[in-house]
């Protein structure tokens, strides 16, 4: 029953940290069900099909241009 019981509370704490009004747009969250999944598992073994999907959903952000110092 303990067990079933923290299984409950980690899976609230989990859905609570990456859900919310703002789900999406905070950097710390993840963008999407395919990023979810990507970032649990499939990072262990990233594919070409990966780089891309996360090209086209844009899950790393903006990126940001270099500019060299004067």
């Amino acid at each position: 029953m303990k067990k079933i019981f923290l299984i409950l509370i980690m899976a609230l704490f989990l859905a609570g940290c990456s859900t919310g009004t703002d789900y999406g747009d905070a950097s710390s969250s993840w963008k999407n069900w395919d990023h979810f999944k990507f970032s649990w598992n499939g990072y262990k073994n990233p594919t070409a099909e990966d780089h891309e999907m996360s090209t086209e959903q844009g899950w790393w952000g903006e990126p940001i241009p270099y500019i060299p110092a004067e």
